[in-house]
């Protein structure tokens, strides 16, 4: 048996935790989340993304034609198609924001395939219009541009193209 001074000696070693009336309770340790996988860079959607844009992007530079960049032939394509229109119209139809639709104008301007007008309705807007040489390239590079849709999408059968396409179009 232990005498009284050995239990108050052993009660004295353990430290005693004493918590404010108005603490929190005793919180569990936390369990242990499952481990990620590890990330693999190949497999992530943006990273893929990239790769075909990056691909895509070279069979344009090099089958486009008239030393037209990817920008520059937005803006063509999307005056052949809708007509002129502002500057800042032709910018939100081609994803571009003011500064970079304003210096693609300003390039294809300087190279003959564009001009500018005032707006005869607000005269606070630009409305672009392509030029005859504008026009002329339009037609040289639209075959063109089928020819580099057809040769990114070449990989996939009629099926997975429409599928693709629709899926991008939800992504967008």
């Amino acid at each position: 048996m232990k005498t009284a001074q050995a239990k108050a000696a052993a009660v004295k070693a353990e430290p005693v935790k004493v918590e404010p009336p108005d603490a929190a309770p005793a919180r569990r340790p936390a369990r242990r989340a499952k481990a990620q996988p590890p990330y693999i860079l190949d497999e992530q959607v943006g990273f893929m993304l990239r790769q075909v844009a990056q691909r895509h992007a070279t069979l344009f530079a090099a089958r486009i034609g008239d030393e037209l960049t990817m920008t520059q032939w937005a803006a063509l394509a999307k005056l052949a198609e809708t007509g002129p229109c502002s500057q800042n119209l032709l910018g939100r139809h081609t994803a571009m924001d003011a500064a970079t639709i304003k210096g693609v104008v300003d390039r294809l301007a300087r190279r003959g395939f564009v001009e500018t007008r005032p707006d005869p309705e607000d005269a606070r807007l630009l409305v672009v219009l392509p030029t005859e040489a504008g026009r002329a390239v339009i037609a040289r590079a639209t075959p063109n541009a089928f020819a580099i849709t057809e040769e990114t999408l070449a990989p996939l059968d009629p099926a997975e193209r429409a599928t693709l396409l629709k899926l991008l179009a939800r992504l967008r």
